[in-house]
């Protein structure tokens, strides 16, 4: 007896001392997100026109978090070979719209590291309008600002001190992918 009371008390604390096994916590699953396609407006390689560019961004419930974001997306800069449209320092202090008309605030970044230079100052800027347009088609004109002032232009070439309207003559499509070249064959048919 005494021997069957000392194993079963050994037992026992063995099986007090052990630690509790977990309750399996119910598994949260994430709702996938729901994305929104955008088009992006960048430089050609050559700098002398806009090529469009399509991003997906997560879709959002409030207009200006959309303009924000569709904002970033162009200052991030693009995922091809085209060149960035604004200094990827550039800061978007604020946008908001009232009827057709975007007002976008840099951060004086814009200016200050910007390029400058006929060309380049108008594909950031007709960059900006038509990457709005585009994505909100009632915004048909763009009011810059730095730093929350109107400027005459960026760098001294394109004038911003009025509000620009979009224009499209600035944008190309993408140059269609050529066929692949049949394989050459010899006259007899044999490749």
């Amino acid at each position: 007896a005494v021997i069957v009371l000392a194993l079963g008390a050994l037992v026992l604390r063995n099986y007090l001392a052990s630690p509790p096994t977990p309750v399996p916590q119910p598994v949260e699953v994430e709702e996938p997100k729901v994305m929104r396609e955008i088009m992006l407006y960048f430089a050609a390689p050559s700098a002398d026109y806009l090529l469009p560019e399509t991003r997906e961004i997560e879709d959002c419930q409030q207009e200006e978090d959309c303009l924000r974001d569709t904002m970033q997306a162009l200052i991030d800069g693009p995922a091809t070979s085209s060149l960035a449209v604004l200094p990827a320092q550039t800061v978007l202090r604020d946008i908001r719209v009232e009827g057709s008309l975007a007002t976008v605030d840099f951060s004086a970044d814009l200016v200050s590291l910007h390029p400058g230079g006929s060309f380049s100052e108008l594909m950031t800027v007709y960059g900006v309008t038509n990457t709005l347009a585009a994505n909100f088609p009632y915004i048909r004109q763009v009011q810059f600002l730095i730093e929350g002032q109107r400027r005459e232009s960026i760098r001294g070439h394109v004038g911003i001190a009025e509000p620009v309207t979009v224009d499209f003559r600035f944008a190309r499509e993408p140059a269609a992918v050529a066929p692949a070249e049949p394989l050459a064959t010899d006259p007899e048919g044999r490749n």
